[in-house]
């Protein structure tokens, strides 16, 4: 496990030469109180570890560990994989990898996702090669080509009383082919120089995430953003008066798309259904209130500030287009949350109700999945909330969105552990929670519901997500889930893991991998 942050306190403190008195009087508390800090025996964290930091004139990161366990987790997820199965690591200190060769291990963990991404590829292809009917469909005309010229050249090599007339039209025939040929030649190159051009080293969703981890998911201008544009919009905030702002500023008009049997669709992608030629931003019929207010706010920060949200995506340093798109589309959002719940009033709120989402959604006029994302974001230096990770599974199970926290192990994608709460949200009909404790000692309190995405129609199936939210176990009494629960005894937590493949717990009985050696 990480050193404790008073440990990291007293380091950095002795390697500066100031005296524990000294820093006392700096940020403002008795000696006797940063001495129970850097002998653990105290938390420290929020605005106190913030004036640490600063005096000791280091990145907060530098003394709660953060970025150090995020990469360790990283470094711990490669050893894992089934790949290295057979490798002795023994009682290798990665964490002196880390500190001593920083580089060393950003660098093997970037070669281990590009070798990920490549046998993803191998595999895609090896699907394409099996299922799609155009490679088939090509190489099959390739071969049938190739077949009449060689019949034709061979009745030309082998007839010897072959006439003039007979030999013209042959060799008509394997000139035909022959340009024929070229032409489903030149379809084939350009169907694998597509194929070559959307390659990855990295996949877009992951480098997305990556970067939001990274950023701490905070970004103080877009929290700017949000807040002028919230105080640009007249009268009481909500649907009628976004949808004006839109109408008058920006040339749009709000208009319900008919989701009934036969009903005209509006045919863009479903991803931004806003025609601005036609000065029309389509929402679903069947979305709920939330969501309409969600998509409007994101449209309102698209069209007024697209150069802020090009700037902030540039400084993520998206590596295609497609993770650009991406990226600049969750920067969107990032506003329209904000825009939503403004971060003075979602911060006081949240610690008011301690942290009720249920009770939160019904405040801010937001959706239980828009209210955890929005929590998640509370990282404003000196005003932090709960820190929170945080996971999205679809009907399948797979893991569509994530947050980790330090210690708490997240697979990068995939299924997660079957134990996770996340998992049995179905019959719930609410929130349920859970202590974890995970392999390397972490306790978490999870907790996790079901979240309808729009009204079901008739015409379509019901589509249902998973959320989960989980914070370490010294928060969980700042909230109402850990109301109750006795969080020292551990006899009622449960060990779990990240997933199947990445777990060490060798006698897990719901397994459904086998463990790595």
């Amino acid at each position: 496990m990480r050193a404790p942050v008073g440990i990291r306190i007293r380091r950095q403190r002795l390697d500066r030469g100031i005296s524990q008195a000294a820093l006392a009087r700096m940020v403002g508390i008795s000696s006797s109180y940063l001495n129970l800090i850097e002998n653990s025996k105290r938390d420290v964290g929020g605005a106190l570890l913030l004036r640490i930091a600063e005096h000791l004139q280091l990145d907060i990161d530098a003394l709660s560990g953060d970025q150090e366990q995020k990469t360790l987790q990283n470094v711990q997820e490669m050893l894992r994989d089934p790949v290295l199965q057979g490798l002795d690591f023994g009682q290798t200190d990665f964490r002196d990898l880390l500190a001593r060769f920083p580089e060393v291990a950003q660098a093997l963990i970037r070669l281990h996702r590009m070798g990920a991404e490549a046998m993803a590829e191998v595999e895609a292809f090896t699907n394409r090669f099996a299922s799609d009917p155009l490679l088939g469909q090509m190489l099959h005309e390739v071969l049938n080509r190739l077949t009449g010229m060689r019949s034709s050249a061979e009745i030309i090599a082998r007839v010897e009383d072959l006439s003039e007339a007979d030999r013209r039209r042959f060799t008509v025939a394997i000139n035909r082919e022959a340009q024929e040929l070229s032409t489903t030649m030149r379809g084939l190159v350009g169907y694998f120089d597509r194929a070559t051009i959307k390659r990855r080293t990295i996949s877009p969703v992951r480098q997305v995430e990556d970067a939001f981890i990274a950023a701490n998911n905070h970004f103080p201008a877009l929290e700017d953003l949000a807040a002028e544009l919230r105080a640009g919009i007249p009268g009481a905030f909500g649907e009628t008066a976004l949808a004006a702002v839109l109408a008058e500023r920006f040339g749009l008009r709000c208009q319900r798309w008919p989701e009934a049997p036969g009903a005209p669709a509006p045919q863009l992608p479903e991803r931004s259904r806003a025609d601005v030629q036609a000065g029309v931003l389509w929402l679903r019929a069947s979305a709920p209130l939330a969501t309409r207010v969600f998509r409007m706010c994101r449209q309102i920060a698209e069209l007024a500030a697209p150069e802020l949200l090009d700037r902030t995506c540039a400084a993520l340093e998206p590596a295609s287009d497609e993770a650009r798109q991406l990226m600049r589309g969750a920067l969107s959002s990032y506003v329209a949350g904000a825009m939503m719940m403004p971060y003075e009033r979602i911060s006081a709120t949240a610690a008011e109700h301690r942290y009720d989402i249920d009770l939160l959604s019904h405040i801010h006029g937001a959706s239980f999945e828009q209210v955890a994302h929005r929590l998640v974001t509370l990282r404003r230096p000196g005003a932090e909330g709960v820190p929170f990770g945080f996971l999205r599974a679809d009907p399948s199970g797979r893991l569509t969105k994530r947050f980790p926290l330090p210690g708490l192990s997240l697979p990068g994608g995939g299924h997660g552990c079957l134990l996770w709460p996340i998992y049995h949200t179905a019959a719930a009909g609410g929130v349920i929670r859970q202590i974890a404790e995970f392999p390397n000692g972490a306790r978490f309190l999870m907790i996790a519901k079901s979240v309808p995405k729009r009204i079901s129609t008739w015409a379509e199936q019901p589509l249902v997500f998973s959320v989960m939210l989980a914070c370490d176990i010294h928060h969980a009494d700042r909230t109402v889930y850990g109301q109750g629960l006795n969080l020292s005894d551990t006899s009622t937590q449960l060990a779990v893991g990240p997933s199947c493949q990445l777990c060490i717990r060798q006698n897990c009985s719901h397994r459904q991998e086998d463990a790595p050696a």
